[in-house]
């Protein structure tokens, strides 16, 4: 052999030594040996240490294997359960327990032969196609879900029905790479102590369902009232779905219509693996199920499904239905209260008048975004409305009530409030070939309009010219910003998006108003103030999240359109279900096209509630159940209780938007708009009544385009306006509303070159509040006016208004007035008076007022004749004294003989403390006992003691 040292050395005796041969050197040759014997040497150099390396990497791994496994219960000891403690979700006080998730858990064991095949094989179809192929886990799917995890973020699950058993049975629900690890252990040892029969019958048995039920048998009996062995292919495929996500799927949640989607996949995918045949798949898709009824002591149910969901999300079945939490909840049980006798009462009042059997209400807290009450649906134990299902956290068409977020949007383009759009018929383009023509409720066209009016008045037409003007992508971006989780498929919507063509989930919409409560400060929704485990450690803890996603001052512009009882009146009347009285407060109808949902939605500085009206299976109420007729009781009935112990609160005005620009600022026609005084029929001065006040274009008419570029709306006029894609279509319909209400759209309009002549500054009424005195306190319920006015003309008429809403309007000219405050709450409130005359001429005068409202009741107490008295004349006067009399406004006296039948006898309208009622006719002889009912000012009833008394 040749020696290793030098090749060219001869290895025996005989061997001669060769000439060496002529050597040409090449250029950069000796550079590469060198590169090669120092890549020899650094790998000689390393080697020993990457050995070492790998040693001791593994000797760690075999150690932590070893610690890991240490602790690992045995196969023989797999079913050995610790005792389970019950779980209770607690309102917000900590008083009261909404719902106890009980610890005695329903599980019945069963053998495998028990079940019947097909039940078996919709298992393995839904949760481990190779169960009978592995050792216990996959490690593809292991792979698979890890790759899917980190790229998309979404969970999706890699266990066996082997790793399913032993993470529900023996482990517990921490996420950690060591319960993993323990997990795969675990299920490798089952694996080869049991046979896979046996490990599917353990799993079978152990399973978790929701709530307290366990196995397979206890989820038939406790879903279709049977023994497993009875349950069809239909039933077989519901049980194998649930266990994927069991609140989520509960039959008693608001989920029922995914549930039978994944029911129906796992048929279809039985026949694929040549498990059934399709008839049998189509036959069992076909097949109605009957769930039988919840019968659960449980309070607030829609909320609870909806907390026990949040908590089966994060923290996994097993944890939240074994481990003794205390989850304490943000719900207000004073106002859920409110709330479902709200929605109840809207119910029995409207119900069948509209054909609707179903509503739901949401309220939160803008200030934090915590839910204080939540009512799913009219009934949660109903089964004929699919009561369990949550409305409130289902995707459903918003009307109208989406047009605030459109508006929004404008406003923070540059478009204001006071911006001019003509809400005339026109065709829009869409590109598809078939134009699009929205139409309004009441299919009138009001011409000029600005947003400001359109939005008060829910006008259709100006609100698609608003999302054209605005941009798609801007509203969906702020409707993103707000929350709302329904609207990213953004290809599926158009135009119609702002007459509520898209599909919101009530909680969502209701933290949209909210963050317009809270001036664009958008308060994530909260249902959890904390939760504690059976030893009392806090494991999660209300925190704020906030953040400002509008700046202040567009969401004035927004709330105070939205606050303007007088804005919206010439569609909704004055003093609307939308009002609260002596109370600011907003509110946006909403009614699709079909009837089919009826919306309210309203705010307050400080409580919002949001109302969905319509039927469980979609079907279309009967004409005019819009939001304002159906949802408006419903939510005034709650905003009144709810915030009824609770101080008037405003919102901040806005600044006035002076732009520059005429069809931003109100004028229409490129400032080409005068103003008529209608008594006249002149040019209107600054005199002029605002009643009397019309606006008529002089010049040119056409719509905004003509003037404004839409993306750019404070930058420089468009050059060529027509090339903006719907500007003919927009001019053809000014042009047909302008034919139609003889307006020339070429040249001036007939316009009067004199001033009016009638509103003369010394006709002007003047008018001065004598009482009460400005921030005078009231204890009273009533409110004692006084003035002092004086006119040319006569007083025709006086408008007294407390915080902007019209109370009531004298026509008799008296300068006194007694106005009852009933339904105020305490606190500061502006009184202002119009004096007006024949032609409008008005003078005003305001103060404010602080009204107390905490005044004691009525109490009467007898005098005479004394209890039992023996009478015998009559007429008889009965004396009575009656405390704080000045809070009564009627006194009735009822007696009734024996306890029988009711009979009137006096009626006394209380001007002082004593009370003198006169009972004229002498009735039978016998025993009586006579009771006064006595009303307070609000017109609430108290009943007295009652007095007995014999007649001879």
């Amino acid at each position: 052999m040749s020696d290793w040292r030098n090749p060219e050395r001869p290895t025996s005796p005989t061997q001669t030594v060769k000439p060496k041969p002529s050597i040409k050197i090449m250029p950069h040759a000796g550079k590469k040996k060198n590169k090669k014997h120092w890549l020899k040497k650094t790998f000689r150099f390393l080697l020993p240490f990457v050995v070492l390396g790998v040693f001791l990497i593994g000797v760690a791994g075999i150690g932590m294997l070893a610690w890991i496994s240490k602790d690992l219960p045995s196969p023989d000891g797999v079913l050995k359960r610790q005792v389970t403690l019950s779980t209770k979700i607690y309102d917000r006080t900590g008083e009261t327990v909404l719902y106890d998730i009980y610890g005695n858990i329903k599980r019945t064991a069963i053998n495998l032969d028990q079940v019947p095949e097909y039940a078996k094989q919709a298992v393995i179809t839904a949760e481990d196609r190779n169960f009978y192929s592995h050792k216990g886990f996959s490690i593809t799917g292991i792979v698979r879900s890890a790759i899917v995890n980190a790229v998309t973020g979404s969970r999706v699950g890699g266990s066996t029905l082997t790793q399913q058993f032993v993470k529900n049975a023996i482990l517990s629900n921490e996420k950690t790479y060591t319960r993993k690890i323990k997990e795969l252990l675990i299920s490798y040892r089952i694996e080869q102590s049991f046979s896979k029969d046996e490990i599917l019958n353990m799993y079978l048995n152990e399973i978790p369902y929701g709530s307290v039920i366990y196995g397979i048998e206890a989820a038939s009996q406790s879903f279709f009232g049977k023994p497993a062995k009875d349950i069809t292919l239909a039933e077989a495929a519901i049980l194998a779905a649930i266990p994927n996500r069991p609140t989520y799927y509960s039959p008693y949640g608001s989920h029922k219509d995914q549930l039978l989607i994944r029911q129906r996949y796992i048929l279809d995918s039985m026949a694929e693996l040549g498990y059934i045949s399709k008839d049998q798949a189509e036959a069992a898709k076909d097949e109605k199920i009957a769930f039988k009824p919840l019968n659960e002591s449980i309070v607030a149910p829609h909320f609870v499904m909806y907390i026990k969901e949040l908590l089966s999300e994060k923290y996994g079945e097993s944890f939240i239905n074994q481990e003794g939490l205390k989850v304490y909840t943000t719900i207000d049980l004073d106002k859920q209260k409110i709330a479902e006798e709200a929605v109840k009462k809207g119910i029995e009042d409207n119900s069948e008048k509209y054909g609707f059997n179903n509503a739901s209400l949401v309220s939160l807290d803008p200030k934090t975004g915590q839910i204080l009450a939540m009512v799913g649906s009219a009934d949660f134990f109903n089964e004929d409305i699919d009561g369990q299902v949550n409305v409130s956290i289902r995707p459903r068409q918003p009307g109208s009530s989406f047009k605030p977020i459109v508006y929004l949007a404008s406003f923070i383009k540059g478009y204001t409030p006071d911006t001019i759009v003509y809400d005339t018929l026109t065709n829009f383009d869409t590109g598809s070939g078939t134009p699009y023509q929205p139409k309004n409720y009441n299919l009138n066209e009001s011409g000029p309009v600005t947003l400001r009016k359109a939005l008060a008045g829910s006008l259709n037409i100006p609100a698609v010219k608003a999302t054209y003007l605005t941009g798609m992508d801007n509203v969906l971006n702020l409707a993103d910003e707000l929350g709302y989780s329904t609207l990213k498929d953004r290809d599926r919507f158009g135009l119609s998006i702002v007459l509520g063509g898209a599909e919101v989930k009530l909680l969502e919409h209701a933290q949209a108003y909210a963050t317009f409560s809270q001036e664009g400060t958008r308060h994530d929704i909260s249902a959890i103030l904390k939760i504690e485990d059976k030893n009392g450690k806090v494991i999660e803890e209300y925190k704020d999240k906030s953040k400002e996603v509008v700046e202040p001052e567009f969401v004035r512009n927004l709330t105070d359109i939205l606050s303007d009882d007088g804005a919206r009146s010439y569609v909704f009347g004055a003093g609307s279900k939308l009002t609260l009285p002596g109370r600011p407060v907003a509110a946006k109808t909403g009614t699709t096209n079909d009837y089919r949902d009826a919306w309210v939605m309203g705010y307050t500085p400080s409580l919002v509630c949001g109302v969905w009206v319509g039927n469980t299976d979609n079907k279309e109420m009967k004409r005019g159940a819009d939001g304002s007729v159906v949802a408006a009781p419903i939510w005034n009935q709650y905003m009144r209780e709810a915030l009824k112990d609770s101080p008037a609160e405003s919102f901040t005005k806005p600044e006035k938007i002076v732009t520059g620009k005429p069809m931003l600022d109100g004028q229409t026609g490129g400032n080409k708009t005068v103003k008529i005084d209608t008594i006249s029929g002149k040019l209107a001065t600054e005199y002029t009544p605002e009643s009397t006040i019309k606006e008529v274009p002089s010049a040119e008419v056409h719509d905004i385009l003509h003037y404004i570029n839409k993306d750019d709306p404070r930058g420089p006029d468009p050059e060529n306006p027509a090339d903006d894609p719907q500007y003919y279509n927009w001019e053809a319909g000014v042009k047909a509303w302008a034919e139609k209400n003889g307006i020339s759209t070429e040249g001036a309009s007939s316009i009067p070159t004199e001033y009016d002549d009638v509103h003369l500054p010394q006709d002007k009424p003047t008018v001065s509040i004598i009482s009460p005195t400005d921030r005078q306190t009231v204890k009273d319920n009533y409110l004692d006016i006084r003035l002092s006015a004086s006119t040319n003309r006569g007083i025709k008429k006086i408008e007294y208004l407390i915080d902007g809403e019209l109370i009531t309007t004298e026509q008799s000219g008296s300068l006194e007035k007694k106005l009852e405050l009933s339904g105020l709450s305490s606190g500061y409130h502006t009184l202002k008076v119009n004096v007006k005359d024949d032609l409008e001429n008005t003078g005003t005068d305001s103060v404010e007022f602080n009204l107390l409202t905490n005044l004691p009741r009525p109490t009467l107490d007898w005098d005479a004749p004394t209890n039992n008295s023996q009478i015998k004349d009559f007429p008889l006067t009965i004396k009575a004294s009656l405390s704080n009399w000045e809070q009564a406004k009627q006194v009735d006296l009822y007696g009734t003989k024996n306890g029988g039948t009711e009979f009137f006898i006096d009626s006394i309208n209380p001007s002082g403390e004593s009370l003198n009622f006169s009972w004229k006719e002498k009735p039978e002889p016998g025993s009586y006992q006579l009771f006064a009912n006595i009303f307070d000012l609000k017109n609430k009833k108290y009943t007295s003691t009652k007095l007995r008394v014999v007649v001879q």
